[in-house]
């Protein structure tokens, strides 16, 4: 069985909730018995809720998991523009402020911080760590508590040498 779901009991999803007719796929995806069938599942409702940030999340969970960066990538990148959009950021994550929005409470803009760190964290196991530690800083200068874990990612870069 593939686990996909993340939060305090087992059917939260990182992320908010998807839509009721998209549920059922997750849950398929989640009982699959092959990565492969899990896959396609959290694929096809994507493309039946693609306005739903928890579904990027479970792709570049599940993509990073296999090591397939690239598609890990892609997913996390969709999953930006996805939140940026319902968050009201703007498209370049480059210029967001502190003050654009509450990236400490959940919602749009907390997902859209973690995704960041998500993608420092691909960067880095693509061989790019100039991009993992753009990315990082970023995450940090909104979240300087470091509330989305942004120590793993930076632990992890200093450990590579980068």
């Amino acid at each position: 069985m593939v686990n996909i779901l993340t939060g305090e009991s087992s059917t939260d999803l990182f992320g908010g909730d998807v839509p009721p007719q998209v549920k059922a796929l997750v849950e398929q995806a989640r009982a699959a018995e092959t990565p492969e069938r899990a896959l396609a599942l959290l694929w096809t409702a994507q493309v039946c809720a693609p306005n739903c940030p928890s579904l990027y999340y479970l792709l570049y969970k599940f993509h990073a998991r296999h090591a397939d960066f690239e598609q890990a990538e892609l997913a996390a990148l969709k999953g930006l523009e996805v939140a940026a959009e319902q968050a009201g950021l703007p498209d370049d994550w480059r210029i967001v402020t502190p003050e654009m929005a509450d990236f400490m409470t959940p919602g749009p803009a907390r997902f859209w911080a973690f995704t960041l760190k998500a993608l420092a964290f691909i960067r880095l196991r693509r061989q790019d760590p100039e991009s993992a530690r753009a990315y990082l800083g970023k995450v940090q200068q909104l979240d300087p508590q470091g509330g989305t874990g942004s120590d793993v990612i930076e632990a992890l870069i200093r450990a590579s040498g980068h």
